[in-house]
C-alpha cells in the first residue's frame, strides 16, 4: 500500500489580536507581492507597525482573530478523512504563507517521512504570482526533499465540483431574501483585487475569475444578472477595476435594491469577507439604499467543494 502526502496551502491568519503586526509584517515582507529593491525588512516593519492598530480593530469585529486558521483545519481534516477512505495511507498538512502553520513546518514533517507523492494542493483555486505563486515559491525555499516526488496543481478554477459548490452557497443565500424579491436579485461576484501591472505581466488570475464566475453563471441558466467587480486595494498604484464598493453604489444608482455579495476567490471565510463585505461594505450599500444585502458565505466546510479537492488528488496521482 502506498503512502502519499497532500500539502494544502493557504494565506493564513492571525489567531490572536497580539498576532495581527507579526502577521501583517510576514505579509509585507513577501517579495512576490511588494518589490522592494532594498530594505524590504524595514518597509515591512514600518508599514506593518502603522497598520496594526487599525486591522487590530477590525479584527475585533469579527471574533479577534482571523476565521481562516480553523476553517482550513476543518478542510484539512474532512479531506484527510475522505482520502483514507480509499484504502490509501494519506496525510495532509496545512501550510500556511504569512502565519502559523508555516511552510517550514509542514516541509520538515515531509522530509522525514518516506511518502511516495506529495501532492501540492493551493486552497487558491485561481493561480496568481501573489497566491498560489507565492506559497510555491516559499516551499522552493523550505523543502529538503526530493523533487520527483512533488505533484504540483496550480489551478482548479472550473472544476465541475468547484462550481457546484459555489451554486451550492449561492443558492443558500437566495433563500434568505424576501420570496417577492428574489427575482430582482442581482449577483454581485467580488474577488480580491490585483495590481494592474500583473495582468499586463501576464498574471493569469483575472482571467481565470472571470471564467468561474461565467461557468457558474452558465451552470445556473443565468439566473439572474451578475457583475464583477475586485476588493483589497493595497498601495497607490492602479488596481483591477471596478471597485466593489463603487459597484454597489453604481448599482443602487440604477435602483437596484437587492444585492447577493458573492466571494469568489475565496474558499473559506477571513477578513476580507467577514469585515471587508459584511462590515464595511454593508455600511456603503446601507448608504445608498440598498434594502436587502446579503453577502455569501465562504465554501468552509462544504462537503462538494472538500469532494472537489478530493478529486485533484486521486486524479493527479500515478495509479498504484
Amino acid at each position: 500500500m502506498g503512502k502519499n502526502a497532500v500539502v494544502l496551502f493557504n494565506l493564513g491568519g492571525p489567531d490572536s489580536l497580539e498576532s495581527v503586526e507579526p502577521f501583517l509584517y510576514n505579509l509585507f515582507q513577501d517579495p512576490d507581492i511588494f518589490k522592494i529593491p532594498v530594505g524590504q525588512k524595514l518597509f515591512a516593519k514600518f508599514i506593518s507597525s502603522r497598520r496594526a492598530p487599525k486591522v487590530e480593530e477590525e479584527y475585533k469585529l469579527i471574533g479577534g482573530k482571523s476565521p481562516i486558521n480553523e476553517w482550513t483545519e476543518k478542510q484539512r481534516s474532512m479531506l484527510e478523512e475522505k482520502l483514507n477512505q480509499t484504502g490509501s495511507r494519506y496525510d495532509v498538512y496545512t501550510a500556511m504563507r504569512y502565519w502559523k502553520p508555516f511552510t517550514e513546518e509542514a516541509a520538515k514533517k515531509i522530509e522525514s517521512e518516506n511518502y511516495d507523492k506529495v501532492v501540492m494542493l493551493p486552497l487558491y483555486p485561481h493561480y496568481s504570482i501573489t497566491t498560489t505563486g507565492s506559497s510555491f515559491n516559499e516551499w522552493k525555499r523550505k523543502y529538503r526533499g526530493p523533487e520527483d516526488k512533488l505533484i504540483c496543481i496550480d489551478h482548479y478554477h472550473t472544476h465541475e465540483k468547484y462550481i457546484a459548490a459555489l451554486n451550492q452557497r449561492i443558492d443558500e443565500t437566495i433563500e434568505k431574501f424576501p420570496e417577492n424579491v428574489r427575482d430582482q436579485i442581482q449577483l454581485v461576484f467580488s474577488a480580491h483585487g490585483t495590481p494592474v501591472y500583473l495582468v499586463k505581466k501576464g498574471d493569469p488570475y483575472s482571467h481565470q475569475i472571470k471564467e468561474t464566475m461565467e461557468a457558474v453563471m452558465k451552470a445556473r441558466n443565468y439566473s439572474h444578472p451578475y457583475h464583477l467587480c475586485f476588493q483589497s486595494k493595497v498601495g497607490p498604484q492602479k488596481w483591477l477595476e471596478p471597485a466593489t464598493d463603487d459597484m454597489i453604489e453604481k448599482l443602487a444608482e440604477e435602483g437596484h435594491k437587492h444585492l447577493l455579495v458573492i466571494p469568489i476567490s475565496f474558499v473559506s471565510d477571513h477578513i476580507e469577507t467577514s469585515f471587508e463585505l459584511d462590515i464595511e461594505y454593508r455600511h456603503v450599500a446601507d448608504e445608498c439604499g440598498i434594502e436587502n444585502y446579503f453577502v455569501m458565505t465562504g465554501l468552509n466546510d462544504s462537503p462538494l467543494f472538500v469532494e472537489a479537492l478530493y478529486d485533484l488528488v486521486v486524479k493527479n496521482l500515478p495509479p498504484e
